[in-house]
């Protein structure tokens, strides 16, 4: 479907706005079906991640400042970092260039059923559950969209049986105009508000995980504000960890229950913290009349967790620590620091994408015995806590194996270090997934 697909454009002008390694086989399958290909970055073609794989190939480059001049390509991918309301966008879209996203074509051919999982937390969590509950009931699953594989790519072995998972950023949503089958829509609180406009807009970015597919079954979180209000828009599931539902499924203490059934003892449940019980149940929602109980209480059982999400990386001289580097805002961090029953030693900062950092006040608080803080809100993070009175003891770092040094010296046995940010990772790392490796590095060499 995917040689089909790129065969079209034989001879047809196809750029891509936006290259890494995620991307890079596509554009080499444009090119072998003989496309003219255009690669456009703001980056200097040098400082491009995993450029020398295009090397050889006929390819026409933009790159710096003027990565946006001259556009006349039939078709333009936009990477999931690119807004698509740039005046160089806006003008060739109204000059006959056509503007999407891999994930956007991909839908529009996927021959199987899709699964689409987004909202400000919880998602790469769920999304994990929902395709481990389809194979532990022998489906054959694939794994993409914000992570796992690129799906686009796959399409040619994609069968008509098979399940696809994905989760969806808002950058990747606000350009999407294809929806999947399952939408699930785990929370909203503020979050990317140094990329999006505002609150207004990273809801409406959210809400095309559903809108451009009627029959699209909706699963939203019954207790968040914004996800709630879905429910006046369309037919949807809930989920609660708060009430009991009827005709949606819930968490109770006791356990997890759907139609009035239980579904899940909490003692099933390996994962810790109501977050994974919110998780849990989107993930219930969305499989259900699928799979059977043993299926999701088979998951529940064995699965420890998702890397880089309060991930257990070595004990220490008594002194337990944790990897949550993907937690990019402070309701992510609420939700690490509540997993645990006694007060932590957190690594906290990095890149300011200016949300409100005072619910890390109260949270620090309540939850916080010490920390170490680092990156580009450090400032702010710690006026935050001086202004709520924190008396612990608060330390700053230079970069992680600082942070790890430092958190390492105010620990003592039975204490719990944590690596929770609370913002993302692009002031000093790659991504989250470098920052929380280098943490474990640095850790597994105390």
């Amino acid at each position: 479907m995917l040689n089909e697909y790129t065969s079209n454009y034989h001879g047809k002008s196809v750029g891509f706005v936006g290259v890494g390694i995620s991307n890079i086989p596509i554009i080499k399958a444009f090119c072998g079906a003989g496309a003219l290909v255009t690669v456009r970055d703001m980056k200097d073609k040098d400082r491009i991640y995993g450029i020398e794989q295009l090397d050889g190939l006929d390819i026409r480059f933009y790159t710096g400042e003027n990565y946006l001049s001259d556009i006349e390509e039939e078709l333009l991918f936009l990477a999931p970092a690119v807004r698509p309301d740039k005046p160089q966008l806006l003008k060739a879209a109204t000059n006959g260039t056509r503007l999407t996203t891999e994930l956007n074509e991909f839908l529009s051919l996927c021959p199987c059923k899709t699964f689409g999982i987004t909202g400000s937390d919880g998602k790469t969590t769920t999304t994990t559950l929902i395709a481990k509950i389809l194979e532990a009931e022998g489906k054959k699953v694939w794994l993409g969209g914000n992570i796992g594989k690129n799906l686009f790519q796959c399409l040619d072995e994609i069968q008509s049986e098979d399940y696809v998972v994905m989760e969806c950023s808002s950058f990747q949503l606000m350009k999407m105009h294809h929806s999947p089958d399952v939408a699930v829509f785990t929370n909203l609180s503020p979050n990317h508000l140094d990329w999006h406009t505002g609150m207004d807009e990273y809801f409406d970015s959210k809400k095309n995980i559903y809108r451009f597919n009627q029959n699209c079954k909706v699963i939203v979180n019954a207790d968040n504000e914004y996800t709630a209000s879905v429910e006046n828009e369309r037919e949807v599931t809930m989920i609660s960890c708060e009430k009991s539902l009827e005709n949606g499924v819930y968490y109770d203490g006791t356990g997890i229950y759907a139609g009035g059934k239980q579904i899940l003892a909490e003692d099933d449940i390996m994962l810790l913290g109501i977050h994974n019980r919110y998780n849990y149940c989107c993930a219930i929602a969305a499989t259900l009349g699928l799979v059977s109980v043993d299926a999701v209480k088979k998951v529940a059982n064995t699965f420890g967790g998702v890397e880089h999400r309060c991930e257990f990386v070595r004990e220490y001289k008594g002194v337990k620590y944790y990897n949550s580097s993907i937690d990019s805002s402070p309701t992510r961090t609420e939700a690490a620091c509540n997993s645990f029953k006694d007060k932590v030693i957190i690594i906290c900062g990095g890149y300011d994408k200016n949300i409100p950092l005072e619910p890390l006040g109260p949270l620090f608080n309540n939850k916080v015995k010490a920390c170490v803080l680092m990156g580009a809100t450090a400032d702010k993070i710690e006026a935050v806590l001086e202004n709520y009175g924190f008396d612990g003891t608060v330390l700053r770092a230079s970069d992680m194996q600082d942070a790890v040094s430092k958190a390492s010296s105010l620990a003592k046995a039975g204490d719990s270090v944590l690596l929770s940010p609370a913002a993302a990772s692009f002031d000093m790392f790659r991504n989250f997934e470098e920052r929380g490796n280098i943490f474990k590095n640095c850790v597994k060499e105390l």
